[in-house]
């Protein structure tokens, strides 16, 4: 809280002035100026800085002055967001040239802004919000949302009050403390793609090799959506592809984490389409793998709309073919799901080797990787496990 002002009266040009300070925003950054402002005109009634006149009109500006400065540091949460909090995380950083925050994050925390935090703030300021009120709210969120929902609805309001406490326009972050609900209810289960589910879907795309390598790419090296659609023809060699970058809604940048910059092995069920879409693109020199017409990556959602998904559900027409593609037998899961297959698949064929899972998705924490990534085993290979502790056994 900015502290209360008297003001400084003098006199100049034949009038009185009171001199104080406010704090402006400029540049993203709030920097306190020193500011003017006439009083009234030196005559008989107002014929010294001492007057009580003129100190009465000073006390009456300066009254006006404080109360708008108290405003001012104690706005509404939602103004704090639309105002400072939003560009704070959308500021390009010269030196990195990048964003404060993430695309994906940004985006992320926009979609919780609206659909859940902001009814919740309504007309409250940043210093009326209490942590009571956070561990209410999410209280309530219980009913309808999951874990994994809350979670993300936490960090976004811990993040906007981390903000406003490093500006200075309050003293704690009010969620800080606040707990998850002891009965909110875990998350679904996500989906993934076997390997019998992934080459059926890459069978079923034959006539289209740059979805055949999208698909590669996703359900055997793990890659994601964002690092598919980024990679240059440069980021190949012939033993590795390299993870440099990613895109999110047209914007490149840099991938999700500093772990994932990393090469990956390729195997041969990822070279073959990779040769053959190399083959058929015009221009692999310093160039997208997966080019838009406007030469910028390539929109991976409408690619699976017009193409990928009519193949694998066989439902509607292929923009490309102009026909109803026959089925694949396989249920569409999501671009993502081909990551978790990844995972699952090269955990199962390396006889539970979770280390190499975590280099694949390059994850900082192993936790990550069998939490959120690794799936059921299937029931053959719950088999064959069963067979080596049998004939463990045996041996004995």
């Amino acid at each position: 809280m900015s502290r209360y002002q008297r003001g400084h009266i003098y006199e100049a040009f034949g009038a009185f002035h009171v001199r104080f300070y406010q704090t402006e925003l400029r540049g993203r950054q709030l920097t306190r100026v020193q500011k003017s402002h006439r009083l009234c005109a030196k005559d008989r009634k107002h014929y010294s800085a001492k007057s009580k006149p003129v100190q009465l009109l000073c006390d009456d500006f300066m009254r006006r002055v404080n109360t708008a400065t108290v405003t001012e540091q104690d706005m509404t949460v939602a103004q704090f967001w639309e105002k400072y909090y939003l560009p704070y995380c959308e500021e390009i950083v010269k030196l990195t040239g990048e964003r404060r925050k993430k695309p994906s994050t940004i985006r992320g925390y926009k979609q919780i802004w609206k659909q859940h935090l902001e009814a919740h703030f309504g007309k409250l300021t940043l210093q009326e919000y209490e942590p009571h009120l956070g561990t209410r709210f999410l209280q309530s969120l219980t009913g309808t949302q999951a874990k994994n929902t809350l979670k993300h609805v936490r960090a976004c309001a811990s993040s906007l009050f981390k903000r406003a406490v490093n500006e200075q326009r309050i003293k704690t972050n009010p969620w800080h403390g606040v707990q998850m609900p002891d009965d909110a209810i875990e998350s679904s289960q996500t989906q993934h793609y076997t390997l019998e589910e992934t080459e059926n879907i890459i069978s079923a795309l034959a006539d289209h090799v740059d979805c055949q390598l999208v698909m590669a790419l996703s359900c055997l090296l793990g890659l994601r959506p964002g690092e598919i659609a980024a990679l240059r023809w440069e980021d190949f060699d012939p033993e590795s592809v390299n993870i440099r970058r990613s895109v999110v809604r047209g914007i490149v940048g840099t991938p999700k984490t500093p772990e994932s910059i990393a090469p990956l092995p390729l195997i041969d069920q990822v070279r073959v389409p990779l040769e053959l879409w190399r083959r058929k693109s015009e221009n692999t020199k310093n160039s997208w793998v997966f080019p838009s017409r406007n030469d910028t990556p390539v929109d991976l959602h409408n690619l699976i709309a017009r193409v990928i998904k009519p193949h694998v559900e066989g439902k509607s027409e292929c923009e490309r073919c102009h026909k109803v593609p026959k089925k694949s037998g396989v249920e569409w899961k999501t671009l993502y799901a081909g990551r978790r297959g990844a995972c699952t698949a090269v955990i199962e064929a390396t006889g539970g080797n979770y280390a190499v899972a975590q280099a694949l998705l390059r994850h900082k924490s192993m936790k990550t990787t069998l939490d959120v990534y690794k799936k059921q085993i299937t029931p053959q290979s719950f088999k064959e496990g069963m067979k080596l502790l049998e004939e463990a056994a045996t041996k004995r």
